[in-house]
């Protein structure tokens, strides 16, 4: 059996309730690819640097502990992941594969992250486990380590929030330094540059800066277009911080705002505030996503908000819950999320305010700190 004193905490607890969720479903254990949840569970670091490359998997379940990686990473595999067994496979994984192979033996069923894994990954590795135990179950599981990891213990949270420190003061410094001229692939460009100067480990994403008639696309690409005065400037971007990420949507104008931009500021920023005085623990995650799409839709811009409120947030950008109409799913306490309703409208432009909120039984607590929007009543 896993013994206690092998796996520090945090990971001893979430190890210990992932078993207790396998057993519950009558599972022998999951083999898992998924980085950040390899991360979550072990301590392991590294990424996949792309969709057919891995750099490592866990077998978790029954008295089993492993993480199977190549030589590349053999000095994580060691240090990071401690109360795990190392599987250095150096042959290749086949060639090797018998090394670890006896362990699973006895095993009736083995799952893996459906939304994660690839076809050819699937096959090579049922072709692997069933040449040890042709009796086993290989098939695919759905959002077992996701759903644990949407509701954050308070370390996470602290890390969370140094990482929204960070970017809300990069965006501060770079706002300072906003002028007529100045293209949205140079502003991205300072907004990466500065998270670093500010002690990011890394970007969350990509920074999205969109300016005029651009800023109507959600996600538009930064360009080599100029920004102008009287028009809205869109940013959302991100750091991370001990590979916990945040994520921060402003919308800006330079010189004296229009009319038009008044209104639709003001009606995101109400929009917003309604959904945070009234999210909650217990509440749908479609409830709490109604609260701001109301407002907009009262004021006959309903077509034009053209995504969900809000998604989780934690070792990835976008995580459970995802804070829409689709699929209802119950809000619960410690979980980190987003807030951000939007308007964009074509040939114009659009307007995003995103604040980030941990909910609790009552309402949520946002976490953002800087708090300079707009008013325009």
């Amino acid at each position: 059996m896993i013994k206690k004193d092998r796996l520090p905490n945090p990971y001893n607890k979430r190890v210990r309730i992932l078993l207790e969720e396998l057993r519950k479903r009558s599972l022998t254990g999951i083999i898992v690819f998924q980085p950040e949840n390899r991360r979550y569970l072990s301590g392991f670091k590294p990424g996949d640097p792309q969709l057919n490359e891995s750099s490592g998997f866990l077998i978790v379940g029954e008295g089993q502990l492993i993480l199977g990686t190549d030589p590349r990473f053999e000095g994580e595999a060691q240090t990071q992941a401690r109360g795990y067994t190392p599987f250095i496979y150096r042959k290749g994984l086949e060639a090797s594969w018998p090394e670890i192979a006896d362990r699973l033996t006895k095993w009736r069923s083995l799952v893996f992250e459906g939304f994660s894994v690839t076809y050819h990954t699937y096959r090579r590795f049922r072709r692997l486990i069933r040449s040890v135990n042709k009796d086993i179950s290989f098939r695919p599981t759905y959002q077992i380590v996701e759903e644990m990891r949407s509701r954050k213990d308070k370390k996470e949270i602290e890390a969370i929030k140094h990482s929204l420190r960070i970017t809300e003061e990069a965006f501060s410094q770079v706002c300072k330094a906003l002028r007529p001229g100045k293209t949205e692939k140079q502003i991205a460009w300072e907004l990466k540059k500065t998270i670093f100067q500010k002690g990011g480990e890394d970007l969350a994403f990509d920074p999205i800066v969109a300016s005029g008639p651009n800023a109507a696309l959600p996600h538009a690409e930064p360009s080599d277009r100029e920004i102008r005065r009287g028009e809205p400037i869109l940013f959302d971007f991100g750091s991370k911080w001990k590979g916990y990420c945040s994520d921060l949507s402003r919308t800006v104008c330079l010189g004296p705002p229009s009319d038009r931009f008044k209104e639709v500021y003001s009606l995101v920023r109400l929009a917003q505030l309604k959904a945070e005085k009234g999210i909650r623990a217990g509440l749908t995650s479609a409830d709490g996503d109604a609260l701001a799409r109301s407002v907009i839709d009262k004021a006959g811009y309903g077509k034009y908000f053209k995504h969900s409120l809000g998604h989780g947030v934690g070792l990835a950008t976008h995580e459970l819950p995802s804070i829409s109409p689709v699929k209802p799913v119950p809000l619960a306490s410690d979980m980190v999320i987003t807030i951000e309703p939007g308007i964009y409208l074509p040939g114009w432009g659009g307007v995003r305010l995103e604040n980030m909120a941990v909910i609790r039984e009552k309402s949520v607590r946002v976490l953002n700190k800087e708090n300079n929007f707009y008013d325009f009543s």
